[in-house]
């Protein structure tokens, strides 16, 4: 599959819900009591309730949902091993 193809599944929209799904990830990575491995669905249901919010009832907003949370946790990922690589910790991130 090619990205163009996922471009074509996002809604231009949704760039806020990718955008919040970081803003939460990094509060609840600072969260003392929350394990690490419950932060992906934390935000993939934080993602598909938003864009359900925001384009109503319908598969392809479920859809459109899981892939925003998918690319949110993606571009943190990214981000975090650009970091590491360039010779930081990539943990504030």
């Amino acid at each position: 599959m090619e990205w163009t193809a996922i471009n074509e599944l996002l809604d231009p929209a949704l760039l806020i819900v990718i955008a919040a799904n970081w803003v939460l990830g990094y509060i609840v990575k600072r969260t003392p009591r929350v394990p690490d491995w419950s932060i992906i669905y934390i935000v993939t249901v934080f993602s598909i309730a938003f864009t359900v919010a925001t384009l109503g009832v319908s598969a392809l907003s479920l859809l459109q949902g899981f892939l925003a949370g998918a690319v949110a946790v993606y571009g943190n990922q990214f981000a975090k091993q650009a970091v590491k690589a360039a010779g930081g910790d990539g943990n504030d991130i």
